[in-house]
């Protein structure tokens, strides 16, 4: 579960909350017709730029931010480096039975790739179409998030315009009472401004950050197996391999596990 999403969440909502309540009534921040303007129209808006085929799956996505899946470059690194291993000790061919028990899809078709002795150029097109067909994805998918986010503050915008044009029109100089409720209807203006900046600043906008980082991270190990594969096809020595592939961490990225033990 990603605690850091969570923990942001509730600390921004919980705040908010707080100088809502502190700061008068709750009731202030209610608003029905608003809420229907910047939920109904950011809805609208988003159903509108993207097909259904990529809207379905927006459950799905915000599943995927909460509960986001742990990518660990390490983990593939070590197990590059054990193939790499294999081939050089036991022959291209060995690798066939370490594919058929690899659970990553990606890692699998790599591997067979190379045991059906495709030439290094093939393996890397292959290998380097399919990521970005799997970016491709992944950005239409963020893009969604993003577009939410771009689309509810406009939202809570044209609800106040909508609340200040019925205001003045009811307007009426002759009636005091008309005056005095001024600040009360601007007040009732202003809340969907409200609606739609907590609905960019505090959901969409972290879902969308939270997918793109996911998408970093997978991608990573995406191409850590590219450069591994490649490295194996070209004979490399494991311990070159271990190196080359960890010059693609994040410099703050500690070494730990046992491939640089046993890489020879």
């Amino acid at each position: 579960m990603n605690i850091a999403w969570i923990i942001g969440f509730v600390i921004a909502v919980g705040m908010t909350f707080y100088g809502m309540v502190s700061g008068g009534e709750l009731a202030w921040f209610v608003d029905i017709p608003s809420i229907a303007i910047v939920v109904g129209g950011t809805i609208g808006a988003v159903i509108a730029n993207y097909p259904m085929s990529t809207l379905k799956n927006m459950g799905k996505l915000l599943k995927l931010a909460i509960l986001s899946p742990k990518y660990d470059p390490e983990s593939y690194i070590e197990q590059m480096v054990d193939y790499c291993k294999t081939a050089r000790q036991k022959g291209i061919l060995a690798l066939e039975e370490q594919a058929n028990a690899c659970t990553d899809t990606f890692m699998k078709s790599a591997l067979m790739l190379i045991v059906d002795a495709n030439d290094s150029d093939k393996v890397k097109s292959m290998l380097d179409d399919s990521i970005n067909f799997l970016c491709d994805r992944h950005d239409q998918n963020i893009a969604i998030f993003n577009r939410a986010a771009g689309v509810a503050p406009a939202f809570g915008m044209v609800g106040t315009l909508c609340g200040l044009i019925g205001m003045l029109k009811r307007m009426d100089p002759t009636d005091p009472n008309s005056a005095a409720s001024l600040g009360s209807s601007m007040a009732t203006a202003l809340v969907t401004t409200f609606y739609g900046s907590l609905l960019a600043h505090v959901l969409f906008t972290p879902i969308g950050n939270q997918l793109q980082y996911l998408h970093n991270s997978e991608v990573l190990c995406l191409q850590i197996v590219e450069e591994g594969t490649l490295a194996i096809i070209s004979g490399a020595n494991p311990r070159y391999v271990e190196e080359k592939l960890r010059m693609m961490l994040p410099m703050n990225t500690k070494p730990k596990g046992k491939a640089g033990a046993e890489a020879k």
